[in-house]
């Protein structure tokens, strides 16, 4: 088992989207997708597409990322993917109504992006569960609900 204690750099590297490039046309870029909690993480163990076992042990300056190469050399590529999230995404009625959603997230702990004013809830488990959650404001017209928990590309 191979263990990758450093980011060698991104695909969207030129000199090494080349490299790589050039070992997919032999199918010798392996990819590692990691999940949006493990894209955090920097000790785990995974298991690349092609089914080898390995470790990454980063230290604590490095940070995983989607298209973070772990390993690259004439033979092989390691490369980091980070698997799709499922959002909920709401838009509030008014200010006040974006204060108090806002709020009431953070004070959940749930990982959120913003567009503008439509506020997305990384979904982790069970969409009827912070459906239930934002009940009162969802009951009362102060947050409407966009789109459930489909795949998002954020």
């Amino acid at each position: 088992m191979w263990t990758y204690k450093k980011i060698i750099g991104s695909v969207s590297e030129p000199s090494l989207a080349k490299k790589l490039h050039q070992l997919e046309h032999h199918g010798m870029v392996h990819y590692v997708t990691l999940s949006a909690d493990d894209i955090l993480r920097r000790r785990l163990r995974v298991q690349t597409d092609s089914g080898q076992e390995c470790g990454i042990a980063l230290e604590r300056s490095d940070h995983l990322f989607d298209g973070a190469i772990l390993h690259l050399d004439e033979d092989a590529a390691v490369v980091v993917r980070t698997s799709r999230s499922h959002w909920l995404t709401l838009q509030a009625r008014d200010v006040a109504a974006a204060l108090e959603l806002g709020y009431f997230a953070g004070n959940m702990h749930w990982a959120v992006t913003f567009d503008g004013t439509v506020l997305r809830i990384a979904i982790k488990g069970r969409v009827e569960d912070y459906q239930l959650r934002l009940q009162p404001m969802l009951a009362d017209g102060r947050v409407t609900i966009l789109s459930g928990a489909g795949q998002d590309e954020h």
